[in-house]
């Protein structure tokens, strides 16, 4: 009865999901096998290559994975389901607003405005104080609040003054506005939060850094694979400087994800 319950619950979301993840496999392979798709600079176009092998191969079954043991009533699920609308919404953000106009656009449209409306109702369907009494009393909080605080801070403090670059020294940061624009309106203050309420163990807090820690493995990887393809996949290449973040963000939200659902009580609702 439970879990029939939970599936009614999560009735709009269910719906809104397939689509997406039929919408990001399409989108992703069009970036990677369709001739002349990206009309970006070569820097960009490559950077979104390697993020659509991450959105291909992790991201979108990671997506019907987590949907169909939600299904199933695995109570974590709703959780990991959770994190991969909030990289969808993220990720297709950059598509939407950052790419060149290209044929795909209408795509991106309706994989940003899903991917939005399905956490929206997702979210609104979760009982947080419910999945939060599933993490033992040893689950080690501080330690993952630890990890979000500083990716946080972090992403807070450099791009907040790289931003006011324009300021001290007239010139604007070379990277594009959406991603000071993304990461200090969402990351930011999303990793943050929810690493305080973490912290002090309170019912979101559980609910954010499923989120927030999934969300960094998953685009913490694609960070690295769009580092590689930019690169050309040449050691002797021109890496971006801050492939080893990418790979402490990455490794990080693995392991922090790990350590937080390792302490969930794995019985079905």
């Amino acid at each position: 009865m439970i879990c029939i319950m939970e599936n009614n619950k999560f009735k709009t979301a269910y719906r809104l999901t397939l689509p997406i993840a039929v919408l990001a496999a399409l989108a992703s392979a069009g970036g990677l096998w369709m001739e002349g798709l990206y009309r970006d600079a070569p820097f960009f176009k490559r950077a979104f290559q390697g993020n659509d092998v991450v959105t291909l191969f992790v991201a979108v079954p990671l997506l019907l994975a987590s949907v169909v043991y939600s299904r199933r009533g695995k109570r974590q699920a709703p959780l990991v389901w959770a994190a991969l609308l909030g990289y969808m919404v993220y990720n297709y953000a950059f598509y939407l607003f950052g790419a060149a106009f290209n044929w795909f656009f209408q795509v991106y449209v309706a994989l940003f405005a899903l991917s939005v409306y399905a956490l929206i109702y997702l979210l609104a369907g979760l009982d947080a104080t419910g999945l939060s009494s599933g993490f033992s009393g040893r689950t080690p909080v501080r330690w993952i609040s630890a990890y979000m605080l500083f990716i946080g801070l972090f992403l807070g403090v450099f791009e907040l003054v790289r931003s006011l670059s324009l300021f001290t020294t007239g010139q604007p940061p070379a990277d594009p506005p959406l991603v000071f624009a993304l990461d200090l309106s969402l990351i930011v203050p999303a990793m943050i939060t929810g690493a305080v309420w973490l912290w002090q163990r309170r019912p979101w807090g559980y609910v954010l850094a499923a989120m927030m820690t999934l969300k960094g493995a998953n685009y913490g990887l694609a960070l690295v694979v769009m580092a590689a393809f930019v690169a050309g996949f040449r050691w002797s290449g021109n890496w971006d400087p801050f492939t080893p973040f990418y790979v402490f963000v990455a490794a990080g939200g693995i392991l922090a994800s790990w350590l937080l659902f390792r302490h969930f009580d794995r019985q079905t609702s």
